[in-house]
């Protein structure tokens, strides 16, 4: 400031010696004593000293005019920092104004930094520093007021689709193989309209009136080179609601450690959570605030991109986090499923991501998406291979009660019939996929189903498909021989390939195995359901059956009578335990039986018909008594005369 001073004193003190020289150049000039070359001389020194003076008098109402609209726009600003409204709730009147005021302080500071005065007295001069403070309180002010308006004016969105709950995420499917229920029909359905819900849905997260304030105290900030200021609030203030949303939407944010000892309830619910946020975001909220930072930061070139990247950060890296430490997880087959969901998510999101992101400042999270989406594959594949493995390894030291449906078919059937609504996804992920090695009738079981030759049957998850139901009768072979009953074993196998073949002809499976593997596992029910009866029924069979068609001595016929009936009721006390829970399957049986022996009986009975006191049940008695065989509850004929 002394300098300045100083500078000033100087100057003043050769004006003082100018005005000096001027005064004496007009007395000498209009003096009769000099001669006509030195009073030519002297005229032209007075007339420069006259120039000099009115350039003098020229600066000095400048400068004067300069403060005077300084001082005029210090007001302006002081009344509008003093004033507790702010200018977007004023009016447009008033935001006007005070824009005005912006650029006559940009006015000013422009003349004065051109101003050749300036020089003079050094840079920056004392009206230029007072520009440049005036200047900074402005842009101070609406930098409050950019904060205000986002705060305030922020909006959100709760469309129908918007509660997790309703659409009925909480109904976790049973992927154990312990006790496994038929698929629920919404499952599927529910899958199918992924996303659907969320196509071209772009929503307002300012209140629309306040854009083209905002935009302007852009517009205002950047010419004044406060655009980083501008920047750093506007990203501070979107990632906040950013970070209010996500508490709306009920996401919690795990670490990779624990998400990698969650218990599979709790992580299948929170894939769940993911897929269903992942459309939300992607599809619904980024676009939203991308489209406002065009809107608003569009006319800054990479600025926006910048900006949209900068709020939106925490919550993609977030996503691929978790998605990531879901990849990194075990191979347990329950997760398949899920894995497809997610897998099957970003690959339709990926185009929406890649729009989002598409300059210089998003390249690196876009790239962590398709990075991601490998990740998922490598882990589909792995864990498809488990569950392969899996039902192979899942053996018991005891059989399973009544020769029924096991639960390890259920959930094996059930499984890949749900897997069957991902056939596109899956003939992608297993089209380089070999199957193992296996018994070589299942490997010729499966290659002689090219006959079929259809895209269906012949696509990888089709063989993948059919090398799983082989893997299960593989299981199922093995099982059956912890029966010591052969008649049991045969009826386990019976029980659990029909259901097989049900399963396969009742779904979309059908497509996947083709005519001929069908036709070729009827015949193998059809076969054990043969060999069940010849096992069964073949020594009772023998005591009543006539080689020559003749009546039989007295004695004889007492014996056979005795003796059939000691077996038939030793099968219907076994045979009442075991259990057929396909009705059609055991009302065949039962016929198939009733065919058998029946008339065989009926025909031992009538040749012998002298000598009925022996004949402890009529035809008519063991037809009725076949009908409560395999119903899963043991009987006796003692206790049970029921008929």
């Amino acid at each position: 400031m002394e300098d300045f001073k100083s500078t000033i004193q100087t100057h003043e003190g050769n004006q003082h010696i100018i005005a000096a020289a001027f005064h004496l150049t007009k007395a000498l000039v209009a003096s009769n004593y000099l001669p006509e070359d030195m009073k030519k001389i002297f005229t032209d020194l007075d007339s420069h000293f006259s120039a000099m003076a009115v350039i003098t008098e020229t600066k000095g109402r400048k400068f004067t005019d300069l403060e005077q609209r300084l001082k005029h726009a210090e007001e302006e600003v002081v009344a509008w920092m003093s004033n507790p409204l702010m200018v977007c709730d004023s009016g447009p009147h008033e935001a006007s104004q005070h824009f005005k005021v912006i650029d006559e302080i940009h006015s000013l500071m422009e003349s004065l930094r051109n101003s050749p005065a300036a020089d003079e007295f050094g840079k920056p001069t004392e009206l230029l520093r007072r520009a440049e403070s005036l200047l900074q309180t402005a842009m101070s002010r609406l930098e409050e007021e950019l904060i205000h308006i986002l705060h305030h004016h922020k909006q959100y969105f709760e469309p129908e689709y918007m509660s997790f709950r309703s659409c009925g995420s909480d109904d976790v499917y049973d992927e154990s193989f312990v006790s496994v229920e038929e698929e629920s029909q919404d499952e599927a359905s529910r899958r199918n309209s992924t996303g659907s819900e969320f196509e071209d849905h772009l929503v307002d997260l300012i209140h629309p009136n306040v854009v083209p304030h905002l935009k302007s105290i852009a517009k205002m900030m950047f010419t004044s080179d406060y655009g980083q200021e501008f920047c750093q609030a506007f990203v501070k203030a979107r990632k906040e609601a950013l970070e209010e949303y996500w508490t709306t939407l009920e996401m919690e944010t795990f670490s990779i450690e624990d998400m990698l000892r969650m218990d599979w309830k709790s992580l299948n619910y929170e894939i769940k959570k993911w897929n269903w946020i992942m459309k939300i975001i992607i599809r619904v909220y980024l676009p939203s605030e991308k489209r406002l930072c065009d809107q608003i930061l569009g006319d800054f070139g990479s600025v926006s991109p910048y900006c949209f990247v900068e709020t939106s950060k925490a919550s993609m890296v977030y996503l691929l986090t978790f998605g990531e430490a879901v990849a990194m997880g075990d191979h347990r087959p329950e997760k398949l499923i899920r894995l497809l969901d997610m897998y099957e998510i970003v690959v339709d999101l990926l185009l929406d991501i890649d729009n989002l992101l598409f300059e210089e400042a998003g390249c690196y999270v876009r790239i962590e998406f398709h990075e991601l989406l490998a990740k998922l594959g490598d882990c589909l594949r792995a864990t498809f291979v488990e569950f392969r493995r899996v039902i192979a390894s899942n053996m018991s030291t005891t059989p399973f009660p009544g020769g029924s449906i096991h639960p390890l078919t259920k959930y094996v059937m059930n499984y890949i019939n749900t897997l069957a609504e991902y056939v596109d996804t899956l003939n992608v992920l297993l089209k380089d996929q070999d199957v193992e090695e296996e018994d070589p009738d299942s490997i010729f079981e499966m290659h002689n189903h090219t006959k079929d030759s259809s895209s269906s049957t012949s696509c990888p998850t089709a063989y993948h498909f059919r090398s799983i139901t082989s893997t299960l009768e593989s299981n199922l072979n093995t099982r059956s021989k912890l029966y010591k009953d052969g008649a049991l074993q045969l009826v386990f196998l019976m029980n659990n390939i029909n259901y097989i073949v049900q399963k396969v002809k009742g779904s979309k499976l059908g497509v996947f195995f083709g005519d001929t593997w069908i036709r070729e596992h009827i015949a193998k029910v059809q076969q054990q359901a043969t060999g069940y009866v010849r096992i069964s029924w073949s020594y009772a069979l023998s005591l009543i059956r006539s080689h020559d068609g003749h009546a039989l001595p007295r004695v004889t016929f007492k014996e056979r009578c005795r003796s059939f009936s000691i077996a038939f009721e030793e099968v219907y006390r076994n045979q009442t335990g075991w259990r057929v829970p396909d009705p059609q399957l055991r009302e065949d049986l039962q016929i198939s039986i009733s065919q058998k022996v029946i008339h065989a009986y009926w025909n031992f009975t009538g040749r012998n018909s002298n000598d009925e006191r022996h004949i402890k049940y009529t035809a008519d008695d063991l037809e009725n008594f076949l009908l409560d065989l395999f119903e899963g509850s043991s009987r006796s004929l003692q206790n049970s005369r029921r008929r």
